[in-house]
């Protein structure tokens, strides 16, 4: 019986259509997804051509608005590439309000902070060591830290996940120092039966303690001690008092050195206490005190004593993408409004990104913002959209700059751990929190073809399925599947 022919034409145009059209998941990706328990109602995946030359290899619902985690990243970095340029500095300006005479500021020194997302202890070090290098030693007046660039925020660290001293809790403010984190490093000293403490940076007025004893070691070992283990839990340390920091516990000899960044229980108090440390520390001297306060208008239209800049906005993505830095990536995200306003705020943020997408990216598919860093539980984009973000950079000169801020996987950042046979063929930036699952950015086959390769998964069961992305991955490496044309 001979088909209609309109019927056999719409028959036809599926059959060409075919690779663009929702299809079956490849076996091992499905195979995978059932052992971790996640529906494939709760994944959404897509690869498509890097160029956009060729219908999709693989749309399984695309057009769903899923919570991306930290690959929301990707939509702040680009904006900000785009909007800002690759070799844009965030400059921090230091004014003197009065003389220096005999190695005395006799008067107030002011530092204005302007967003810099990298001002760590080493760079606070050279901004102070600046300071004694215009002559002075003590300041007979205070030191006087201008937050208001950003705007104030009503700020729970505890509120995300009931994880207040974990470093990625910490929130965004205009001068911005170390993240408003503690690093300490044990190190072991089997003569002495202790491991050190070291601190970084000193914070004034704080008590820390200088050492802990070392682990018993069990009968019949080589005196190393306990197995490394769960060495945190195993200090007992007490954070709770802002002055103090202490430890009941012990440390393994085994663990040898080990690092560990805390967030400051006080992190209000912790930009002043850290000038303060570290100025003491450097052999300063202050008559008044670290306070938080403004430049004098009457200042602000004069060039600053000196200024220091932050490393170029190209570099500093590597660090919010390849480690997944969510108060960095903030910082970019209020920066972004901070042209427009003072002060910038996290709504005029997410309306000068809205607009830039719709010029840029479209007037469809626009994410659901927050904060910029996907550290959130309100974010919300689809898989379509960021496929049409990563074919929009690149066909940009901006590309470069954003696909070498992507963690290589099996190489470094945070895929340098995954165990995919597509090692050193795929740049992405990944996204996880509880019940979230994602990884987004480019894949290089050894067939030559780039694809754009995208995955969210929301489900209680999300981070079991790590292995369904792995599979993804490598079978989107050894271009297996339906293809379109080149």
């Amino acid at each position: 019986m001979t088909l209609p022919y309109r019927l056999l034409l719409t028959l036809i145009g599926a059959v060409l259509l075919w690779p663009a059209l929702a299809q079956n998941l490849p076996p091992e990706v499905e195979a995978a997804l059932a052992r971790a328990k996640v529906p494939r109602e709760a994944v959404a995946l897509l690869v498509v051509d890097a160029a956009g030359k060729a219908p999709a290899r693989l749309s399984h619902r695309a057009s769903a608005l899923m919570n991306p985690a930290s690959v929301m990243k990707l939509v702040t970095t680009y904006a900000a590439l785009d909007l800002l340029g690759p070799a844009y500095q965030w400059r921090t300006p230091v004014y003197l309000d009065g003389a220096v005479k005999g190695g005395t500021l006799f008067g107030n020194l002011y530092i204005k902070g302007q967003g810099d997302p990298k001002l760590v202890a080493e760079r606070l070090w050279l901004l102070l060591r600046r300071v004694q290098g215009l002559g002075i030693q003590k300041i007979a007046g205070d030191i006087v830290l201008d937050q208001s660039a950003f705007a104030p925020l009503d700020f729970d660290p505890a509120s995300f996940d009931g994880e207040p001293l974990r470093p990625y809790n910490a929130a965004p403010e205009a001068l911005l120092i170390n993240f408003k984190t503690i690093v300490m490093t044990f190190v072991p000293d089997l003569a002495a039966n202790t491991a050190s403490v070291q601190y970084e940076p000193a914070l004034a007025g704080v008590q820390m303690q200088a050492s802990v004893p070392l682990a018993s070691a069990p009968t019949g070992t080589n005196g190393m001690g306990a197995a490394c283990g769960d060495y945190r839990t195993a200090l007992k340390g007490d954070f709770s008092d802002p002055t103090r920091i202490r430890f009941a516990g012990s440390y393994p000899a085994s663990c040898l050195e080990k690092v560990w960044a805390l967030a400051y229980a006080d992190p209000a108090s912790y930009g002043t206490r850290a000038v303060a440390g570290l100025w003491q520390q450097m052999g300063g001297q202050l008559s008044g005190s670290v306070r938080s306060g403004a430049v004098p208008p009457s200042m602000l239209g004069l060039p600053p004593t000196f200024d220091i800049a932050s490393p170029p906005l190209g570099e500093v993505i590597r660090d919010i993408n390849k480690y997944s830095n969510n108060v960095m990536a903030q910082q970019v995200f209020l920066t972004l409004s901070l042209a427009q306003q003072a002060p910038a705020t996290p709504a005029a943020s997410r309306e000068a990104l809205q607009r830039w997408w719709q010029a840029r990216i479209g007037t469809r598919d626009a994410p659901l913002l927050d904060n910029g860093s996907g550290l959130s539980r309100q974010e919300r984009i689809s898989a379509q959209a960021l496929a049409r973000l990563l074919q929009t950079a690149w066909a940009s000169p901006l590309m470069p700059e954003l696909m070498n801020s992507l963690p290589i996987a099996g190489v470094d950042g945070t895929l340098k751990r995954s165990r995919a046979q597509s090692m050193g063929r795929a740049h992405l930036k990944t996204g996880s929190l509880n019940g979230v699952l994602a990884v987004a950015g480019y894949v290089h086959a050894p067939s030559g073809k780039r694809y754009v390769l995208v995955a969210l998964i929301n489900h209680a069961n999300a981070n079991a399925a790590r292995p369904a992305l792995e599979a993804l991955l490598d079978w989107t490496v050894g271009d297996n599947g339906v293809h379109g044309p080149d």
